[in-house]
C-alpha cells in the first residue's frame, strides 16, 4: 500500500505541475561507491520523466540502505538495474533519444511496434476501450511501423510532440504494468534476503530479462513471471524445497527461448521442481556426514 501511495503522490506532482525539476538529493548512508551510480540514475530519470519520478527511485532505494545482507555490490546492482527498468523503452522514450542526437547529425529510424503497446502508451481511460476492441477482432499483436526522423522540420516537430507526451506517461497502461513489475521485483529481492540470502544476486539479475519493446519485451516479461511463480515464490513460501535457488534460476534462464508457448522453459521448471526434494535430501546427508 505504501508503494502505491508513493507512486500516486509523484504522479499527481507531475500532472498538476508541482515539480520544479530540482534534482533530488542523494539519500544518507549510501554504501561505498554507490553515490555515482545513484546520481546517474537520478539524472537519467529526471530527463526520462521528471524530478518527482527520480524521487520515487530514491524512495524505493531507501528500503535497502542499511538492510542486513545488502552490501555495496548488491545495493549498486539494485540501483543500476532499477534505473534501467524505470526508464523503460516506449515510443516517447525513443523520441526523446532521437531529439538528444540532434547535435550529431540528422538520422532516420523506423521501429516496429505492436498495436497493443502503441495504444498502451495512452492514458488508461482512452486505451482500455481500444485494447478491448482490438482484442475482440484479434489485432492486438499486429505490427505498425513508426518513423523517428530528424531529417526534416516536420519530423523534428513530431518528435517534440511525442516527447512532450511524457507528462501523460504515468497515466498510461504501460506505466501501470511497469510499476507493478518493479514493485514485485523489489519484493522478491526483499523476500530472498530473508529466506535465501546467498541467492539474492541471481534474483536481482533477473531484471535483465525484461528489456526493449514489442515481442522481445513481452517474451521476457512472460519468462520472468514463469520463473518467479514457478521457482522463487514457492521457495520463499516454503512449498518448494530448493536448496540453491540461484542455480535453479540460472538453469531456467538457460532454457528461455523466443517461444510464446514457453515449452522449453516450462519443461525446465518442471524438471527443477521434480528434482528439488532429492537434492535437498542429498544436501542434508552431506551436512550430516560433514558437520
Amino acid at each position: 500500500m505504501a508503494s502505491i501511495v508513493s507512486s500516486l503522490r509523484y504522479l499527481l506532482a507531475d500532472v498538476i505541475g508541482d515539480d520544479d525539476d530540482t534534482l533530488p538529493l542523494l539519500p544518507d548512508n549510501l554504501p561505498d561507491g554507490a553515490a555515482p551510480i545513484v546520481g546517474e540514475g537520478i539524472h537519467l530519470l529526471v530527463h526520462y520523466q521528471s524530478a518527482s519520478y527520480a524521487q520515487l527511485y530514491i524512495d524505493r532505494l531507501k528500503r535497502f540502505i542499511g538492510r542486513p545482507g545488502v552490501d555495496a555490490a548488491i545495493f549498486c546492482e539494485i540501483a543500476r538495474l532499477m534505473a534501467m527498468r524505470m526508464s523503460y523503452e516506449d515510443p516517447i522514450r525513443i523520441a526523446q533519444l532521437k531529439l538528444a542526437e540532434l547535435g550529431s547529425g540528422a538520422s532516420d529510424d523506423v521501429r516496429k511496434f505492436r498495436l497493443d503497446e502503441l495504444i498502451g502508451a495512452l492514458p488508461a481511460p482512452a486505451a482500455d476501450p481500444l485494447l478491448d476492441t482490438l482484442g475482440w477482432i484479434g489485432w492486438l499483436h499486429k505490427r505498425v511501423s513508426v518513423r523517428f526522423s530528424t531529417k526534416s522540420r516536420f519530423g523534428i516537430r513530431r518528435l517534440k510532440l511525442e516527447a512532450f507526451l511524457r507528462r501523460w506517461r504515468q497515466f498510461s497502461v504501460r506505466y501501470g504494468e511497469e510499476r507493478v513489475w518493479v514493485e514485485r521485483w523489489l519484493h522478491m529481492i526483499a523476500r530472498c534476503l530473508d529466506k535465501q540470502p546467498q541467492s539474492v544476486p541471481a534474483i536481482i539479475q533477473t531484471a535483465t530479462m525484461v528489456q526493449g519493446y514489442g515481442d522481445v519485451y513481452r517474451q521476457g516479461l512472460a519468462d520472468w513471471h514463469a520463473i518467479i511463480d514457478g521457482l522463487a515464490k514457492p521457495t520463499f513460501d516454503g512449498t518448494l524445497p530448493l536448496a540453491d535457488l540461484a542455480a535453479a534460476v540460472a538453469d531456467a534462464r538457460a532454457a528461455c527461448m523466443p517461444d510464446s508457448r514457453q515449452a522449453a522453459l516450462k519443461r525446465a521448471i518442471a524438471q527443477i521442481r521434480a528434482r528439488a526434494p532429492a537434492q535437498l535430501r542429498h544436501r542434508a546427508g552431506v551436512e550430516k556426514r560433514h558437520p
